[in-house]
């Protein structure tokens, strides 16, 4: 009988709503986390106490960058999906502006260094003196003798039309 409508929408400009939700969830950059890991670790684990902040800001992730209420919301935290999958993407070292200049053009291109992480301690066992430690992976030999050159690839074709 009739054709199938559009629906008609009620509010026509809520661009201010969709700017209020994507500020709050904003989390920091991977870049920032890195240096808050380089610097200040420490300091941001051992907190004073502000009542403004989740959990009096006793509780923090410094890998995330995000506050929770007690110690075992945390450590529920270190087990998720979520956290695990930004120690991962704090493997590889940030981009750089040394970086952004050798893809100029201005120097011969290097790979991003790998780091091993590890969830950060408890807040008893950075009291006891243990630190979130950043230790970079050192480069396989073995990678580069997998893939053979140019000139055994030709060694191996004068080989073949000699038989």
């Amino acid at each position: 009988m009739g054709m199938c409508q559009r629906r008609k929408k009620m509010h026509y400009g809520d661009t201010h709503l969709q700017r209020r939700w994507r500020v709050r969830n904003r989390r920091r950059d991977l870049d920032q986390i890195d240096d808050d890991l380089r610097t200040r670790s420490g300091e941001l684990i051992n907190q004073s106490v502000d009542l403004e902040k989740p959990g009096f800001a006793q509780f923090y992730c410094v890998h995330c960058a995000k506050y929770f209420i007690d110690d075992t919301a945390m450590q529920a935290h270190f087990r998720t999906k979520v956290h695990k999958r930004r120690l991962k993407a704090l493997e590889t070292e940030p981009y750089s502006i040394e970086e952004s200049e050798r893809a100029a053009g201005r120097g011969s291109f290097q790979k991003p260094k790998k780091r091993v992480m590890e969830t950060q301690p408890s807040k008893e066992e950075v009291s006891a003196g243990k630190r979130i430690k950043i230790e970079e992976v050192p480069e396989d030999s073995n990678t580069n003798d997998e893939q053979p050159t140019t000139s055994t690839k030709q060694s191996k074709r004068s080989q073949k039309m000699e038989t």
